[in-house]
């Protein structure tokens, strides 16, 4: 409910870099900070939750761009679709800049660095989901659920993982902290697609025909369960 309220995906991500930079606290190792902190948590790290939040506002922008080569008459008139598109990258583009020009005054090369390697990762998450949308109704390649977990982590999982690390490292927190708290994101991350991936085996009342990839999480593991040739079988029958 906290992540997904069936109708809109709240956003959570810079919530959970604000709640994961509070339940950490302070690092023991710098208390020289500490009266930069408001309610348990840095000033820095609320405006990491801040570039995060607007990281995935870009994207999501960025996403919305249509490919005017699959267009249809009745989809609407080709120069409106076309100055969409437009206006699509541009305001992407701006609010990344804006990411980029905060995420510079944090003044800490690390976070610079995990925050850039995440945008890294979106792009070629991205890149690959979109390679896939013309075969979403064919037979893909032969996946195991392990580079399902590695195509998800790159489109989905690294930007909060990486903010929840990164939320660690602006508190001076030590490396093995660090890495519970990127362990977090990502497991939370990938646990929020793992149930969107389920809902169309799950929902009872549909009159429709329900589309699924054949990339997503329970065909993936049902072909790992049965084996490649005999879930083709079933696919085609």
């Amino acid at each position: 409910g906290f992540v997904y309220d069936s109708r809109n995906n709240l956003q959570m991500r810079g919530l959970v870099v604000l709640l994961i930079s509070k339940a950490a606290g302070p690092s023991t190792a710098d208390l020289s900070f500490q009266h930069n902190m408001v309610s348990g948590i840095y000033s820095s790290q609320r405006s990491l939750a801040e570039i995060t939040e607007l990281i995935h506002t870009a994207f999501l922008v960025h996403r919305g761009i249509v490919n005017i080569g699959e267009l249809k008459s009745c989809d609407g008139p080709l120069k409106d679709m076309q100055f969409g598109n437009k206006m699509a990258v541009l305001s992407g583009d701006f609010l990344l800049a804006n990411a980029c020009t905060s995420l510079a005054q944090l003044q800490n090369t690390k976070v610079v660095e995990l925050i850039s390697s995440a945008i890294g990762d979106l792009v070629q998450g991205i890149y690959y989901e979109n390679s896939r949308l013309s075969e979403e109704n064919c037979l893909t390649d032969d996946i195991g659920i392990s580079t399902w977990k590695e195509q998800v982590f790159l489109s989905h999982s690294a930007l909060l993982a990486k903010s929840c690390q990164a939320a660690m490292e602006l508190a001076k927190h030590s490396a093995e902290m660090q890495d519970m708290a990127f362990q977090y994101g990502k497991h939370m991350s990938m646990s929020h697609k793992l149930h969107s991936d389920l809902q169309p085996f799950v929902k009872e009342s549909s009159n429709d025909t329900v589309v699924f990839s054949l990339n997503s999480a329970p065909a993936v593991l049902h072909q790992e369960f049965l084996g490649r040739e005999a879930w083709i079988k079933q696919i085609k029958e």
